[in-house]
C-alpha cells in the first residue's frame, strides 16, 4: 500500500442548502494546494451549469487532498462533497457509508434548518465522528453563541469545541484541516482480503463510458483487474484507475480506506447502481456491503412536445439524460388532448424540476409536462395488488376494493410569528401533528402529511406563509389507506384524459371548481356555449360555461310584428345547439400548460 491507514481520514460535508458546503470545500482545495490560484473558480466541484446558478448540489463529487499536519505526518485527506437535498437523500447516504467522519456545517447567521437535522442523524446512523463547523463569522449578523446554543439544544451534540471559519475569506481553514487530522478516526481495511468497493456515484463520460465513484474498503482495485458487480453479476475488466485532485490523476491501484474511481468500458449507466458491492471475479467477497437499494421513483409526470413532431427529439434527449442520471424513469404514452409523450419517474420535486429545465436548456425542447402525481397502491377485489402511476389508468370502482396512498414525516423549522399559518397549512392538507419543540424563539413541528398533498404547492405556500425563513424536509413514511377518488374534467362532455387527478374526496369540489375556473379564463370562446365540468365517476361536482359568440340576427328587423324577432332567434338557437352537439373544442397548448402549473393553487 502507498499510504499506511493510519494516514488516511475521509470525511464528508453535510449542510443545509446555502450553508456553505461547496465553499468551504473550495477552500479546502486551495489551502492543501489541490489547485493553483489562477485554476480557482468558485464551487470548484460543482460541474453542471444548474449546479452553479441554483447554488445547489447535485451530484457527489470526490478530491484527494495532502495535508502535512503540526506533528509532521502528511495525511491523505478524502473530501466528499454531497447533495443537501432531500430527493437525493439515498445518494447522501451512500456517500456517508463511505466515510468515517463528517463536518457538519452551520451558517452562523440562519442556525439549525430542516436539511441540517436530517444529514446529521444519517450520518449519527453511520456511526460518524462529527466535527461541528460554524461558517460564515465574518458576516456583520453572525451570532456564534447563538448558533453553539441552538446546535446543542436542537440536535443534542457537544458544540464547545466547534470550529468557527469563514469559507469566503478563509479564515481559520487550517485549524479546521489540524482537527480533521486529530479528531476524525482513520479507516479499517485488510488489503489481503478479497476486493470489497462501495460503489458510491456513476456517470456517463462520452469518451470513457461510465465513470464510477468507489471507495475500496478491502484488497485492492487496480488496472487489468476483471471485477464483478454484486447485484446484478456483471463483471467487466478495469481499464483506468484514479484519483480526483480535483484534477483526473491515474494511479496503480486504490487500497483499503482510499477513494477513487475506475472505468471498465461500460455503456450503459443502469449497469452501475448507486450502492452496489465491486468485488473480484476470480476472488469474490463472501457477502456484499449492506444498504444497497435500487432507487424508487417517488414523483411521476408527463412530458409532451407542445410540437408533436419534436417527439423523437424528446426521445433521443431523454434517452441521453438517462446515460448520465440512473434515477429517472421513463416509458412512452399517448394522450387524446396532448398526442405522443412520456410518463416519467422521479426521485421527488427537484429532481423533476432539473430534468425539466435541463430538456429546455441543453436540448431547446418546449415541453407541457402534466400535473405530478405520485405512487398508489390499488387492492383490487380479487385479491391483487396494483401499483398506479398514471390517474388515468384507474381501474372501474366496482373492481376497487381500497386504494392506499403514500406519507411522509415532515420536519418544518420556523420562526415562532408564522407558526399559526403553518400548523393551519398542515391541517388544511391533511395533516396529523407528531411533535412541537421550541428552541428560543423558533418552533420545531414534526408532521405526517400525504405526499400527494406536498407536491402540488405545499413547498411555495411554505415559504410565501414564513416569507422564506421557514425550512422543510421529509422523508418517506410507508402507505396508509385513503378516501381517494379520481377526478376527471370534461370540456363540452368529452373527458381531457390529461387533467385528470386522483384527489382526496374532501378536497375534490375545491380542486375541481379550481380547475374549472381556470379553464374557463384559458379556453377561447366559440360560436355556441361551452361547459367545462368537474366529476367523480357520473357525479358532477363543479361547473363554469364559456358564453358563446353571439351575432345580433335582429339587427335587420325595423319593425313589424315581434313574431319575426322571434323566429329568428328560435333559427339561430337551433343551430347553436346543432354546432354544440357536432361541435369540437379545440384547446390550445397555452390553456394547457397554464392549467397545469402547480404553484397556483389557492
Amino acid at each position: 500500500m502507498s499510504k499506511p491507514l493510519s494516514e488516511i481520514r475521509n470525511f464528508a460535508i453535510i449542510a443545509h442548502i446555502d450553508h456553505g458546503k461547496s465553499t468551504l470545500a473550495d477552500r479546502l482545495i486551495q489551502t492543501c494546494g489541490g489547485l493553483a490560484e489562477r485554476e480557482m473558480k468558485e464551487q470548484v466541484l460543482d460541474n453542471m451549469e444548474i449546479e452553479r446558478e441554483r447554488g445547489i448540489t447535485i451530484k457527489a463529487q470526490t478530491v484527494r487532498l495532502n495535508w502535512t499536519a503540526k506533528d509532521g505526518v502528511t495525511y491523505q485527506l478524502n473530501l466528499m462533497d454531497t447533495p443537501g437535498h432531500v430527493d437525493f437523500a439515498y445518494e447522501v447516504s451512500r456517500s456517508l457509508a463511505s466515510c468515517e467522519g463528517s463536518l457538519l456545517v452551520v451558517d452562523s447567521t440562519q442556525g439549525v434548518e430542516a436539511q441540517t437535522l436530517a444529514n446529521v442523524y444519517q450520518a449519527i446512523d453511520n456511526n460518524h465522528e462529527i466535527i461541528t463547523v460554524i461558517n460564515k463569522i465574518d458576516l456583520p449578523a453572525a451570532d456564534v453563541e447563538r448558533v453553539r446554543t441552538q446546535i446543542e439544544d436542537v440536535i443534542g451534540i457537544d458544540a464547545s469545541d466547534a470550529v468557527c471559519v469563514s469559507g469566503k475569506s478563509g479564515l481559520n481553514i487550517t485549524d479546521l484541516l489540524e482537527a480533521i487530522c486529530e479528531r476524525l478516526p482513520p479507516p479499517k481495511g485488510d488489503v489481503t482480503a478479497p476486493t470489497k468497493a462501495l460503489l458510491v456515484d456513476s456517470w456517463y463520460d462520452p469518451y470513457l463510458g461510465v465513470v464510477i465513484l468507489v471507495r475500496v474498503i478491502d484488497g485492492t482495485l487496480r488496472k487489468g483487474q476483471k471485477i464483478k458487480f454484486m447485484s446484478n453479476g456483471a463483471t467487466r475488466e478495469v481499464e483506468r484507475v484514479g484519483i480526483f485532485t480535483p484534477k483526473h490523476v491515474m494511479v496503480d491501484e486504490l487500497g483499503p480506506g482510499e477513494m477513487g474511481f475506475i472505468t471498465a468500458a461500460i455503456k450503459d449507466i443502469s449497469e452501475t447502481n448507486v450502492g452496489d458491492t465491486i468485488t473480484d471475479e476470480r476472488k469474490p467477497a463472501a457477502q456484499a456491503l449492506p444498504g444497497f437499494k435500487p432507487s424508487v421513483p417517488m414523483v411521476f409526470c408527463s412530458l409532451f412536445p407542445v410540437d408533436s413532431s419534436e417527439f423523437e427529439k424528446l426521445r433521443e434527449s431523454i434517452g441521453k439524460l438517462k446515460l448520465n442520471d440512473a434515477s429517472l424513469h421513463y416509458e412512452p404514452e399517448s394522450s387524446q388532448a396532448l398526442g405522443m409523450g412520456f410518463r416519467c419517474g422521479f426521485l421527488g420535486l427537484l429532481h423533476m424540476e432539473i430534468i425539466q429545465e435541463r430538456l429546455d436548456r441543453e436540448f431547446d425542447l418546449d415541453l407541457i409536462p402534466t400535473a405530478p402525481s405520485v405512487v398508489y397502491k390499488i387492492h383490487k377485489t380479487d385479491k391483487t395488488i396494483m401499483e398506479l402511476y398514471n390517474p388515468a389508468d384507474m381501474p372501474d370502482v366496482v373492481r376497487i376494493d381500497k386504494i392506499e396512498e403514500p406519507w411522509i414525516r415532515a420536519t418544518i423549522l420556523t420562526p415562532d410569528e408564522y407558526l399559526g399559518s403553518l400548523l393551519q397549512l398542515c391541517q388544511e392538507r391533511r395533516g396529523s401533528q407528531i411533535e412541537l419543540t421550541y428552541v428560543g424563539n423558533r418552533a420545531m413541528l414534526v408532521y405526517r402529511l400525504p405526499l400527494n398533498e406536498v407536491i402540488f404547492d405545499f413547498y411555495d405556500r411554505l415559504k410565501s406563509i414564513s416569507r422564506g425563513y421557514a425550512s422543510f424536509d421529509y422523508q418517506m413514511d410507508g402507505y396508509e389507506e385513503g378516501d381517494l377518488v379520481k377526478m376527471d374534467v370534461l370540456v363540452n362532455q368529452e373527458s381531457v384524459d390529461a387533467l385528470a387527478m386522483i384527489v382526496h374526496r374532501s378536497q375534490a369540489e375545491r380542486r375541481g371548481r379550481h380547475l374549472c375556473e381556470r379553464l374557463k379564463d384559458l379556453i377561447p370562446r366559440q360560436m355556441f356555449k361551452i361547459a367545462i365540468q368537474a366529476a367523480i365517476g357520473g357525479k358532477i361536482i363543479a361547473r363554469e360555461d364559456i358564453s358563446a359568440f353571439r351575432k345580433d340576427v335582429t339587427a335587420k328587423c325595423y319593425g313589424g310584428d315581434a313574431t319575426r324577432k322571434r323566429k329568428l332567434l328560435e333559427k339561430q338557437k337551433k343551430g347553436k345547439l346543432k354546432m354544440r352537439q357536432y361541435g369540437n373544442v379545440e384547446i390550445p397548448q397555452t390553456a394547457f400548460i397554464a392549467a397545469l402549473k402547480m404553484g397556483d393553487e389557492k
